[in-house]
């Protein structure tokens, strides 16, 4: 399941999307964001209990664009730390 994260406004659609089915909440993602956008929770998309994923924090979810948009690349820079630090390729942004 993709479980995505942010908003959509006048000028875009501001969304990380955490793919549930990959992401194995090792908590990688969250170390290399800059700006500690992200956390790892119980996962209450998978039924199975205690099975953890990354999720992005509340006090994020309304302003996405401002907590990432210094980190995102411009053209050939490489990717944001948190998708770079994700082993299982379970983390990517809409923008």
């Amino acid at each position: 399941m993709l479980a995505n994260y942010g908003y959509k406004d006048g000028s875009g659609e501001y969304f990380i999307t955490v793919d549930t089915e990959k992401c194995n909440g090792c908590g990688d993602c969250v170390e290399a964001c800059p700006a500690k956008v992200l956390e790892v929770i119980e996962d209450q998309y998978d039924p199975i209990e205690g099975d953890m994923i990354a999720s992005v924090t509340d006090a994020h979810r309304k302003k996405i664009k401002y907590s990432c948009g210094p980190g995102k690349p411009v053209s050939n820079r490489p990717p944001l730390p948190c998708m770079a630090a994700c082993a299982q390729d379970a983390i990517t942004h809409s923008w």
